[in-house]
């Protein structure tokens, strides 16, 4: 029979599953993956625009939480330390790659995710809303590709995996106002590539 604390993981913080997770508890862990897999993939995978590099680079995001818990200790969200860990993956990946990406990435395969049906409410966009029409959806993916690096990243962060300006600071490694000012560049220069579907 299920233990209540394992019945319990579902309303457990990240963090105190993070801490079960350390002290050997395998369910904490998948508890966690669970929560989250789908908002790092989605935010590597709109960075590097690769299906097979985003699944390469979740994994390797995964297995750095699962090195890095004996030493882990609550000292932000744990939803920052793990969005930190990805942005820092994907840095690396960078500076390898040297930015040889494909821009054909977007296929069969992407039909369902959509950049526009993960937009946080408080994008600057408004309420989450479908998107009326494939156009639309592609004209979005397209304008978010075409935002610099740096802007593109802390729109994801907050899009894909719901980070405040604080939290896309920390995870990136740059003030608050650099931040801010990132953020509020990518939502005018999407606003302004879109203004044809407002």
């Amino acid at each position: 029979m299920p233990s209540a604390r394992t019945n319990n993981a579902a309303e457990d913080s990240d963090e105190s599953l993070m801490l079960r997770y350390a002290a050997g508890d395998i369910a904490a862990f998948d508890a966690l993956y669970a929560r989250h897999e789908l908002s790092v993939w989605r935010y590597v995978f709109r960075s590097v625009r690769v299906q097979d590099i985003a699944d390469d680079l979740l994994q390797d995001v995964w297995f750095a939480v699962a090195r890095s818990a004996p030493t882990y200790t609550v000292s932000a969200r744990f939803k920052t330390w793990l969005f930190t860990m990805a942005h820092n993956r994907m840095v690396d990946h960078f500076r390898t790659a040297k930015r040889h990406v494909s821009i054909d990435a977007h296929g069969e395969d992407d039909e369902g995710l959509g950049l526009g049906d993960t937009l946080a409410a408080d994008s600057g966009f408004g309420p989450v809303r479908r998107l009326e029409s494939s156009e639309q959806a592609a004209a979005l993916i397209d304008a978010v590709e075409r935002l610099p690096r740096e802007q593109r990243e802390a729109f994801l962060l907050q899009a894909e995996a719901g980070l405040s300006v604080e939290g896309i600071a920390e995870a990136t490694g740059v003030n608050f106002e650099t931040a801010k000012s990132r953020l509020r560049y990518a939502r005018n220069s999407l606003r302004q590539q879109l203004q044809e579907f407002a």
